[in-house]
Protein backbone atom coordinates (compact mmCIF):
# COMPACT_ATOMS: atom_id res chain seq x y z
CA UNK A 1 0.00 0.00 0.00
CA UNK A 2 2.78 2.45 0.84
CA UNK A 3 4.26 1.89 -2.61
CA UNK A 4 1.00 2.11 -4.54
CA UNK A 5 -1.28 4.50 -2.68
CA UNK A 6 -0.85 8.00 -4.12
CA UNK A 7 -1.11 9.50 -0.62
CA UNK A 8 2.07 7.77 0.50
CA UNK A 9 3.95 6.47 -2.53
CA UNK A 10 5.79 9.71 -3.25
CA UNK A 11 7.67 9.81 0.06
CA UNK A 12 8.02 6.03 0.24
CA UNK A 13 9.52 5.68 -3.25
CA UNK A 14 11.80 8.67 -2.76
CA UNK A 15 13.12 7.33 0.54
CA UNK A 16 13.48 3.81 -0.84
CA UNK A 17 15.25 4.81 -4.07
CA UNK A 18 17.65 7.30 -2.49
CA UNK A 19 18.81 5.12 0.40
CA UNK A 20 22.09 3.30 -0.17
CA UNK A 21 22.54 -0.02 1.59
CA UNK A 22 26.23 -0.69 2.26
CA UNK A 23 26.12 -4.42 1.63
CA UNK A 24 23.52 -6.26 -0.45
CA UNK A 25 24.23 -9.56 1.28
CA UNK A 26 25.71 -10.23 4.70
CA UNK A 27 26.55 -13.48 6.46
CA UNK A 28 24.43 -12.60 9.44
CA UNK A 29 21.34 -11.88 7.32
CA UNK A 30 20.42 -15.57 7.04
CA UNK A 31 19.85 -15.56 10.80
CA UNK A 32 16.94 -13.18 10.19
CA UNK A 33 15.24 -15.72 7.93
CA UNK A 34 11.97 -16.62 9.60
CA UNK A 35 12.10 -13.55 11.86
CA UNK A 36 8.85 -11.61 11.66
CA UNK A 37 8.71 -7.85 12.08
CA UNK A 38 5.70 -5.83 13.11
CA UNK A 39 6.04 -2.23 11.94
CA UNK A 40 3.97 0.47 13.61
CA UNK A 41 4.16 3.77 11.76
CA UNK A 42 2.46 7.10 11.28
CA UNK A 43 2.01 8.11 7.65
CA UNK A 44 1.85 11.67 9.07
CA UNK A 45 5.16 11.26 10.91
CA UNK A 46 8.47 12.51 9.53
CA UNK A 47 10.45 9.78 11.29
CA UNK A 48 8.21 7.11 9.77
CA UNK A 49 8.56 8.65 6.34
CA UNK A 50 12.32 8.62 6.83
CA UNK A 51 12.97 5.19 8.36
CA UNK A 52 10.27 2.88 7.02
CA UNK A 53 11.40 3.09 3.36
CA UNK A 54 15.02 2.65 4.45
CA UNK A 55 14.13 -0.37 6.55
CA UNK A 56 12.17 -2.02 3.72
CA UNK A 57 15.00 -1.44 1.23
CA UNK A 58 17.57 -2.89 3.63
CA UNK A 59 15.31 -5.90 4.22
CA UNK A 60 14.95 -6.39 0.46
CA UNK A 61 18.64 -6.13 -0.29
CA UNK A 62 19.51 -8.57 2.47
CA UNK A 63 17.41 -11.07 0.56
CA UNK A 64 14.73 -11.37 3.23
CA UNK A 65 11.07 -12.09 2.62
CA UNK A 66 8.68 -9.15 2.68
CA UNK A 67 5.92 -11.53 3.71
CA UNK A 68 7.50 -11.48 7.17
CA UNK A 69 6.81 -7.75 7.50
CA UNK A 70 3.47 -6.61 8.90
CA UNK A 71 2.55 -2.91 8.82
CA UNK A 72 0.06 -1.00 10.97
CA UNK A 73 -0.58 2.72 10.50
CA UNK A 74 -1.51 4.58 13.69
CA UNK A 75 -3.63 7.69 14.14
CA UNK A 76 -2.19 11.13 14.72
CA UNK A 77 -3.44 13.36 17.53
CA UNK A 78 -6.95 14.12 16.22
CA UNK A 79 -8.79 16.91 18.01
CA UNK A 80 -11.91 15.67 19.72
CA UNK A 81 -10.93 12.01 19.45
CA UNK A 82 -8.87 9.83 21.78
CA UNK A 83 -6.94 7.82 19.22
CA UNK A 84 -3.37 9.11 19.48
CA UNK A 85 -0.98 6.42 18.23
CA UNK A 86 -3.73 3.81 18.15
CA UNK A 87 -4.45 1.45 15.28
CA UNK A 88 -7.83 1.19 13.53
CA UNK A 89 -8.52 -2.04 15.42
CA UNK A 90 -6.29 -1.28 18.44
CA UNK A 91 -3.49 -3.38 16.98
CA UNK A 92 -1.02 -1.49 19.17
CA UNK A 93 -2.76 -2.51 22.42
CA UNK A 94 -0.41 -4.16 24.92
CA UNK A 95 2.52 -3.61 22.52
CA UNK A 96 3.95 -0.64 24.48
CA UNK A 97 4.02 1.65 21.44
CA UNK A 98 4.85 5.26 22.26
CA UNK A 99 6.99 6.37 19.31
CA UNK A 100 6.70 5.79 15.59
CA UNK A 101 8.03 4.06 13.74
CA UNK A 102 8.50 1.08 16.03
CA UNK A 103 9.84 -2.16 14.58
CA UNK A 104 9.17 -5.23 16.76
CA UNK A 105 11.11 -8.39 15.92
CA UNK A 106 9.63 -11.81 16.71
CA UNK A 107 11.17 -15.26 16.71
CA UNK A 108 8.76 -18.18 17.11
CA UNK A 109 6.11 -15.70 18.20
CA UNK A 110 8.24 -14.14 20.97
CA UNK A 111 9.59 -10.60 20.87
CA UNK A 112 13.38 -10.61 20.71
CA UNK A 113 14.10 -6.93 20.06
CA UNK A 114 12.76 -3.65 18.78
CA UNK A 115 13.93 -0.49 17.07
CA UNK A 116 12.12 2.59 18.40
CA UNK A 117 11.82 5.60 16.10
CA UNK A 118 15.36 5.29 14.69
CA UNK A 119 18.35 2.95 14.90
CA UNK A 120 20.65 3.28 17.89
CA UNK A 121 23.70 2.90 15.62
CA UNK A 122 22.84 2.59 11.94
CA UNK A 123 20.20 0.37 10.38
CA UNK A 124 22.51 -2.42 9.24
CA UNK A 125 24.42 -2.50 12.52
CA UNK A 126 21.20 -2.68 14.54
CA UNK A 127 19.89 -5.49 12.31
CA UNK A 128 23.19 -7.37 12.56
CA UNK A 129 23.08 -7.11 16.35
CA UNK A 130 19.51 -8.43 16.39
CA UNK A 131 20.46 -11.28 14.07
CA UNK A 132 23.38 -12.32 16.26
CA UNK A 133 21.43 -12.08 19.50
CA UNK A 134 23.08 -8.98 20.97
CA UNK A 135 20.64 -6.14 20.20
CA UNK A 136 21.19 -2.60 21.39
CA UNK A 137 18.77 -1.21 23.92
CA UNK A 138 16.27 0.89 21.94
CA UNK A 139 15.91 4.65 22.12
CA UNK A 140 13.79 6.37 24.79
CA UNK A 141 15.04 4.35 27.70
CA UNK A 142 13.31 6.56 30.27
CA UNK A 143 9.92 5.93 28.71
CA UNK A 144 10.73 2.23 28.34
CA UNK A 145 11.66 2.06 32.02
CA UNK A 146 8.33 3.58 33.03
CA UNK A 147 6.39 1.25 30.72
CA UNK A 148 8.14 -1.71 32.34
CA UNK A 149 7.31 -0.32 35.77
CA UNK A 150 3.64 0.06 34.83
CA UNK A 151 3.61 -3.53 33.61
CA UNK A 152 5.02 -4.80 36.91
CA UNK A 153 3.22 -2.72 39.54
CA UNK A 154 -0.08 -0.95 40.06
CA UNK A 155 -0.21 2.83 40.40
CA UNK A 156 -0.43 2.76 44.21
CA UNK A 157 2.70 0.63 44.48
CA UNK A 158 4.56 2.86 42.04
CA UNK A 159 3.69 6.05 43.89
CA UNK A 160 4.77 4.44 47.17
CA UNK A 161 8.17 3.47 45.75
CA UNK A 162 9.10 6.75 44.05
CA UNK A 163 12.54 6.92 45.67
CA UNK A 164 13.42 3.67 43.89
CA UNK A 165 12.99 5.07 40.39
CA UNK A 166 12.83 8.88 40.49
CA UNK A 167 16.52 9.59 39.81
CA UNK A 168 17.00 6.51 37.64
CA UNK A 169 14.39 7.77 35.18
CA UNK A 170 15.81 11.30 35.28
CA UNK A 171 19.24 10.03 34.25
CA UNK A 172 17.76 7.94 31.45
CA UNK A 173 15.89 10.94 30.03
CA UNK A 174 19.18 12.77 29.40
CA UNK A 175 17.48 16.16 29.40
CA UNK A 176 14.73 15.19 26.94
CA UNK A 177 11.47 16.67 28.24
CA UNK A 178 9.41 15.32 25.33
CA UNK A 179 10.02 11.66 26.17
CA UNK A 180 7.60 11.29 29.09
CA UNK A 181 5.29 13.93 27.61
CA UNK A 182 4.67 11.84 24.51
CA UNK A 183 4.15 8.66 26.52
CA UNK A 184 1.76 10.57 28.77
CA UNK A 185 -0.43 11.59 25.85
CA UNK A 186 -0.43 8.05 24.46
CA UNK A 187 -1.55 6.59 27.80
CA UNK A 188 -4.11 9.34 28.32
CA UNK A 189 -5.82 8.57 25.02
CA UNK A 190 -5.64 4.85 25.83
CA UNK A 191 -7.66 5.50 28.99
CA UNK A 192 -4.76 4.88 31.36
CA UNK A 193 -5.38 8.16 33.16
CA UNK A 194 -3.58 7.59 36.47
CA UNK A 195 -0.41 6.44 34.74
CA UNK A 196 -0.52 9.37 32.32
CA UNK A 197 -0.95 11.91 35.12
CA UNK A 198 1.95 10.36 37.02
CA UNK A 199 4.17 10.86 33.97
CA UNK A 200 3.11 14.49 33.50
CA UNK A 201 3.72 15.12 37.19
CA UNK A 202 7.19 13.57 37.04
CA UNK A 203 8.05 15.60 33.97
CA UNK A 204 6.95 18.83 35.65
CA UNK A 205 9.32 18.08 38.51
CA UNK A 206 12.20 17.03 36.27
CA UNK A 207 11.94 20.08 34.01
CA UNK A 208 10.73 22.81 36.35
CA UNK A 209 11.61 25.69 34.03
CA UNK A 210 10.07 24.32 30.85
CA UNK A 211 6.64 25.90 30.28
CA UNK A 212 5.64 23.17 27.83
CA UNK A 213 5.63 20.44 30.49
CA UNK A 214 3.18 22.47 32.60
CA UNK A 215 1.09 23.18 29.52
CA UNK A 216 0.84 19.44 28.78
CA UNK A 217 0.08 18.62 32.40
CA UNK A 218 -2.62 21.30 32.46
CA UNK A 219 -4.15 19.98 29.25
CA UNK A 220 -4.28 16.45 30.67
CA UNK A 221 -5.78 17.59 33.98
CA UNK A 222 -8.44 19.64 32.20
CA UNK A 223 -9.31 16.69 29.99
CA UNK A 224 -10.05 14.47 32.99
CA UNK A 225 -11.97 17.16 34.87
CA UNK A 226 -9.37 18.22 37.44
CA UNK A 227 -10.02 21.90 36.79
CA UNK A 228 -8.36 23.36 39.89
CA UNK A 229 -5.04 21.64 39.28
CA UNK A 230 -5.25 22.43 35.56
CA UNK A 231 -5.59 26.13 36.39
CA UNK A 232 -2.52 25.89 38.60
CA UNK A 233 -0.49 24.37 35.76
CA UNK A 234 -1.52 27.01 33.25
CA UNK A 235 -0.65 29.73 35.76
CA UNK A 236 2.83 28.22 35.96
CA UNK A 237 3.10 28.29 32.19
CA UNK A 238 2.40 32.01 32.18
CA UNK A 239 4.88 32.66 34.98
CA UNK A 240 7.56 31.21 32.72
CA UNK A 241 6.21 32.45 29.41
CA UNK A 242 3.90 35.47 29.59
CA UNK A 243 3.49 35.52 25.81
CA UNK A 244 1.91 32.05 25.68
CA UNK A 245 -1.51 32.89 24.21
CA UNK A 246 -2.73 29.31 24.17
CA UNK A 247 -2.13 28.94 27.91
CA UNK A 248 -3.80 32.30 28.59
CA UNK A 249 -6.86 31.26 26.57
CA UNK A 250 -7.09 27.91 28.31
CA UNK A 251 -6.71 29.55 31.70
CA UNK A 252 -9.50 32.02 30.96
CA UNK A 253 -11.75 29.22 29.72
CA UNK A 254 -11.16 27.12 32.85
CA UNK A 255 -11.71 30.05 35.20
CA UNK A 256 -15.04 30.82 33.52
CA UNK A 257 -16.33 27.26 33.87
Amino acid sequence: MLETDSNYSKWFRKGYDEFLVNSKKSGWAQQLTGIEVEVFLGTWCGDSQNWVPKFVKTWDQLGLDRKNLRFTALYDNIEGESKYKQGPNREEKNKNIHRVPTFIFYKNGQEISRIVESPVNDLETDLAQIATGIPSKPNYRGASYMISLFNQKNITEIKASERDYFYTVYRLLKGNASELNTLGYVLLDAGRVDEALLLFDLNARYFRFDPNVYDSYGEALAKVGQTGKAIEMYERVLLLDRSNRTAAEQLARLRNK
